[in-house]
C-alpha cells in the first residue's frame, strides 16, 4: 500500500525514524499497515533489512505481518526479522546461549512436559496441585523473579514451598539442557544483564526495533526490549491502553508509564481514525471506556457513516437468549443476498456460555465453529504419539527423547535422565547421542546403562522398521504392534481417575493411527475432506509431514460458518455483523468472590476495556443482549443487565430490539423472495 494512503498521524508515525516513538494505535486505526510500512520506509531510507526487527505475540500476527511486508519491499522482507517475543528469545539462546550453559540444540518442553516434570520434582499425582505450582512459577518468572528471590519474598508456607520447588525444577531443566516457555524471555534478559558483551552485540545488530501490541507486554518483555534497543532507544512501540486485557497472564500498563520516564525524548502519536466500524459503534465504545483513567487520552472517530443503530436485547433465560442470536442471525442474512454465515460472531466472555448459543444454532440449522478450540494434535495422547515419531525422524530432538523415554515409564529415573544430561551437555552430544556413549559406563549403574541401551536399540529397530512399512494394513499392524509394545492403553488407564475418559483418549489414538496408515497407503484429503489416492508412502515419510500438520480438521482456511468465540480470543479480529451475548453483572463485568478489596476498582477497568474489545470487533451491527434471570449452579437466579450497558449511553427510542418487528421485517422479505421467484417462473413459461 503507497503511502499516500495514509493519513497524517500514520505517516507522522511512518516518517519518526529515529529516537523512541510510541504510536497509540485505536481500535482498527490501521496500526499493521503503519508498522510494515515503516518497515519500507526504515529500508528505503538505507538501513539493511537484516537491521529491522518487528516484534509482536502471535505466529499469525507475524505471518500477516511478514506478508504485507513483502508486498512493499519484496524478497527484502526475507531479511526482516518479524517474530514473536519468544521466537526472539529462542534466537538470542540458540546464538549466545552458551554464555548461560546451554548448548545451541537446548529442549524447549511444553506445558504438559513442564507439569509432569514438576509432578516428579514435588512427588505428586495430583494434576491441580502441579497447575498451581506452574502458574505460580509462570507468574513469578513473568515478574522477572530467580527461585533465590521468589523464596525471598515469599509471605506464607504455601509460597515457600513454591519456591523451594522451583529450586529444584530449574536444577532439572539445566540438567535436562531444557527450557520452559517463560524461560524463553527471561533467560535472554538474564543474559544481556549479565553479559554487557553480548547486550552490546545485539544492540549493533538492531538499528531499528518495532513492538506490536505494547499494551500486553509484561515486565519481563519490556526490560529484554529495553536492553535490546540500549542508550539510542531507536524504538517504534505500537499498542492501545484501553485494549489491555491480559492483565491475569502478566500484561501491565505500567510500562506505558514508564516510556516516558526511561525515554524522555519519547514521541507520542495517537491514531484516532477508525476504518472498521460505524459512528453509531464507535459512539457506545467511546462511551463504554470514557470511565477509565486515562494515560493518553483518546477518541476515536469514524467517516463510514452513522450507520444502523447498537441495539439491546432483553432476554428472560439463557435458552432464550441463544434463540434471539439465532434469529437475528437468520434474519439479516435473509434480508441481503451478499451476506454470508462467516460475515456473523457471537462472543461471550467465558467458554461455558458456548454450550446454549451451539444448541440454538444447530436447531436454527445454522453452520458454526467455536474459535479457539483444541487443536487434535494439542492433545496429550497425540503429542504422546507424535513424541515417538518425532524420535524416529531426528535422534537429537531432545524433547521428544524426553517425552518418548518417559511416556510410558519404563523405570528410568528422573536421577538416571538428570546425569545422562549432564554428560550430553559435557560432550556436546544429544541426549539420544549420549546413550552409546564410552563414558556412559562411568556415571552410571550398570542396570541404568542397561535400560538406557535397551530404549536406544528399541528406537533404532522402530526407526528401522517405519523406514519399510508401506500401505495401509501393513502401517496400521505396525501401528497397533507399537502400541502393545510399550503398553500404551494401560498407560491411559493408569494416568485417569476415569475409565470413561481414559476409553476416550484411547479412541483418539485409535483415529489417528488409522489417518496415519491411510497416508501410508496413498489416501490424502482435499480441502472438502473428500479422499482421493496418491502414491504409496513409508510410514517414516509420513511421519515426516506431522510437523506441518496444525489439526485433523483444519482443511478450510476460511470456512463459511458463524463464529462463537469468547471475548480475549476476538481479540484482532473483526466481523460485519456482531452479537455481544451475556452482557450482565457478575459475567460482564466477571465477579468472583476472591478478589481482594483493593483490586477490584482495577479488575473492573480491566473489564470494562474487554467490553470495548468486543464493541468495536463490530463492523456494520452490533446487539448486546442481557438475561433476567441466569443458571448459577443448579439454581436460577435474578439477573441484572451490566453497568456497562447504561455506560454506553445508546439513544432509547432505537436501542431495544423489538422482536415483532424483526419478525413482520423477515416475513415481508420472504414474500418478496417468494414473488419473485414465482415472477421468474411465469417469465420461464
Amino acid at each position: 500500500m503507497s503511502s499516500d494512503r495514509l493519513n497524517l498521524a500514520q505517516l507522522d508515525a511512518v516518517n519518526h525514524l529515529r529516537g523512541p516513538c510510541l504510536v497509540l494505535a485505536g481500535a482498527g486505526s490501521g496500526k499493521t499497515r503503519v508498522i510494515t510500512q515503516k518497515i519500507a520506509r526504515l529500508i528505503q531510507t538505507g538501513l539493511e533489512p537484516r537491521r529491522v526487527a518487528a516484534i509482536t505475540f502471535t505466529n499469525k500476527a507475524a505471518t500477516e505481518m511478514r506478508e504485507r511486508a513483502r508486498g512493499l519491499i519484496g524478497k527484502a522482507a526475507g531479511e526482516v526479522l518479524i517474530c514473536t517475543f519468544h521466537a526472539l528469545g529462542v534466537r538470542l539462546l540458540r546464538e549466545d546461549g552458551a554464555v548461560m550453559g546451554l548448548k545451541p540444540q537446548f529442549s524447549i518442553l511444553d506445558s504438559d512436559e513442564c507439569l509432569s516434570l514438576l509432578k516428579d520434582c514435588g512427588t505428586t499425582t495430583d494434576a491441580a496441585t502441579a497447575r498451581q505450582w506452574q502458574w505460580t512459577i509462570s507468574h513469578w518468572k513473568n515478574e522477572g523473579l530467580s527461585p533465590e528471590q521468589a523464596l525471598a519474598q515469599a509471605t506464607h508456607e504455601g509460597d515457600r514451598e513454591t519456591a523451594r520447588l522451583m529450586v529444584h525444577y530449574h536444577e532439572r531443566l539445566s540438567a535436562y539442557q531444557g527450557v520452559d516457555f517463560d524461560d524463553l524471555i527471561g533467560l535472554p534478559l538474564r543474559m544481556l544483564r549479565e553479559h554487557p558483551e553480548v547486550a552490546e552485540k545485539w544492540q549493533t545488530r538492531l538499528g531499528h526495533v518495532l513492538v506490536d501490541e505494547y499494551q500486553d507486554t509484561n515486565a519481563t518483555q519490556y526490560e529484554l526490549m529495553k536492553l535490546l534497543v540500549g542508550s539510542a532507544g531507536n524504538f517504534t512501540a505500537v499498542g492501545d491502553d484501553d485494549q489491555s486485557i491480559y492483565g491475569w497472564r502478566g500484561a501491565t500498563l505500567d510500562n506505558l508509564k514508564r516510556l516516558p520516564v526511561d525515554f524522555p525524548s519519547l514521541k507520542v502519536i495517537k491514531l484516532e481514525q477508525n476504518y472498521r466500524s460505524t459512528s453509531a459503534i464507535l459512539r457506545a465504545a467511546n462511551n463504554v471506556i470514557g470511565p477509565n483513567p486515562k494515560l493518553f487520552p483518546k477518541r476515536l472517530f469514524s467517516e463510514l457513516g452513522e450507520g444502523e443503530p447498537v441495539r439491546v436485547i432483553d432476554c428472560d433465560h439463557e435458552v432464550h437468549e441463544a434463540d434471539r442470536a439465532a434469529a437475528r442471525i437468520l434474519t439479516l442474512h435473509a434480508t441481503s443476498a451478499q451476506k454470508e454465515w462467516r460475515d456473523f460472531a457471537i462472543l461471550y466472555r467465558a467458554n461455558h456460555q458456548a454450550r446454549v448459543f451451539e444448541q440454538a444454532l444447530r436447531r436454527a440449522q445454522i453452520p458454526y465453529k467455536v474459535s479457539g478450540g483444541q487443536s487434535f494434535f494439542d492433545r496429550a495422547e497425540i503429542k504422546d504419539l507424535c513424541a515417538w515419531f518425532r524420535l524416529w525422524i531426528n535422534e537429537d530432538d531432545d524433547p521428544a527423547f524426553l517425552r518418548a523415554i518417559t511416556t510410558p515409564k519404563r523405570g528410568i529415573g528422573h536421577q538416571t535422565l538428570a546425569q545422562l544430561g549432564e554428560l550430553a551437555s559435557k560432550y556436546r552430544l544429544s541426549l539420544f547421542g549420549a546413550l552409546f556413549s564410552n563414558s556412559l559406563e562411568g556415571v552410571l549403574s550398570t542396570r541404568a546403562v542397561g535400560s538406557l541401551h535397551e530404549f536406544g536399540r528399541f528406537v533404532n529397530d522402530l526407526q528401522h522398521r517405519a523406514r519399510h512399512t508401506t500401505g495401509e494394513e501393513a502401517a496400521k499392524a505396525f501401528l497397533m504392534d507399537w502400541l502393545k509394545e510399550i503398553d500404551y492403553e494401560k498407560h491411559l488407564l493408569a494416568s485417569e481417575e476415569s475409565e470413561k475418559l481414559a476409553a476416550s483418549r484411547w479412541g483418539n489414538v485409535l483415529e489417528f493411527c488409522d489417518w496415519m496408515a491411510g497416508r501410508c497407503g496413498g489416501q490424502i484429503e482435499d480441502a472438502t475432506g473428500a479422499t482421493s489416492n496418491t502414491e504409496r508412502k513409508s510410514l517414516l515419510e509420513v511421519a515426516q509431514t506431522i510437523s506441518l500438520i496444525s489439526t485433523l480438521s483444519e482443511r478450510e482456511q476460511d470456512p463459511n460458518m458463524v463464529t462463537l468465540s469468547t471475548l480475549h480470543a476476538s481479540k484482532g479480529l473483526e466481523w460485519p455483523h456482531v452479537v455481544l451475548a451475556g452482557v450482565n453483572e457478575g459475567l460482564l463485568p466477571f465477579r468472583t468472590d476472591d478478589t481482594p478489596a483493593d483490586a477490584v476498582a482495577a479488575r473492573i477497568e480491566e473489564e470494562r476495556r474487554l467490553m470495548y474489545v468486543g464493541i468495536t470487533r463490530a463492523r456494520q451491527t452490533l446487539a448486546v443482549s442481557w438475561t433476567r434471570r441466569r443458571k448459577k449452579g443448579r439454581e436460577i437466579v435474578a439477573a441484572q443487565p451490566s453497568r456497562f450497558i447504561a455506560e454506553m449511553a445508546l439513544d432509547q427510542s432505537t436501542a431495544r430490539e423489538d422482536p415483532r418487528e424483526k419478525l413482520k421485517a423477515l416475513r415481508a422479505e420472504f414474500a418478496r423472495k417468494a414473488a419473485d421467484q414465482a415472477a421468474q417462473a411465469s417469465t420461464k413459461t
